[in-house]
């Protein structure tokens, strides 16, 4: 099973509530743990607040939300200038405005940023999800594959251990941003 929701929303900050609200629904419908989901609603308001806030003046923007396997992908595109992600300043310790890209890159497990010149900007958030016992997610989002590979892996194993390496991610890891 996948589920995608995908919204064009106005550029509105009222738009946010509503996307985070229909999200935390089909979370919480799948049994998503507590803090995966508040990880990922943190996310998803960041990157909107980000193109109501900067992006340049248009009528929407566009938000989809997928979750298959045991990922979720945000992808929060505006119809913008672009923006060049590469000489991103971070904010002083002191600064109240300015802490978004280093919340979502600090919650995701991989982010990416593509800039399309006269045409907006895309912001890509992955993080991997984890259930609570006996979570309808489990059966209806994980394939057979996967289970198999959970339930064969030891307590504290290494990545060597794993028969797949790097397909996902441990606790607490997070991907090189680009």
């Amino acid at each position: 099973m996948e589920a995608t929701i995908a919204l064009r929303l106005p550029r509105d900050a009222a738009s946010v509530p509503v996307i985070r609200q229909l999200l935390d629904a089909s979370l919480r419908a799948l049994g998503v743990e507590p803090q995966v989901r508040e990880d990922i609603l943190l996310m998803l308001s960041e990157a909107c607040s980000n193109v109501i806030q900067h992006a340049t003046p248009s009528d929407d923007y566009m938000v989809s939300t997928e979750l298959f396997s045991d990922r979720c992908v945000i992808k929060v595109v505006d119809t913008g200038n672009g923006f060049d992600f590469s000489g991103t300043r971070f904010p002083s310790p002191t600064s109240e405005h300015g802490r978004g890209l280093l919340i979502m890159k600090a919650l995701a497990d991989d982010i990416r940023f593509v800039s399309r010149p006269d045409r907006g900007s895309i912001v890509c958030l992955e993080k991997t999800l984890r259930f609570v016992e006996d979570a309808p997610g489990l059966s209806l989002l994980l394939n057979e594959e996967h289970r198999e590979r959970e339930a064969h892996k030891s307590p504290g194993g290494t990545a060597e251990d794993d028969p797949y390496p790097g397909d996902v991610l441990r606790a607490g890891e997070h991907a090189r941003t680009s």
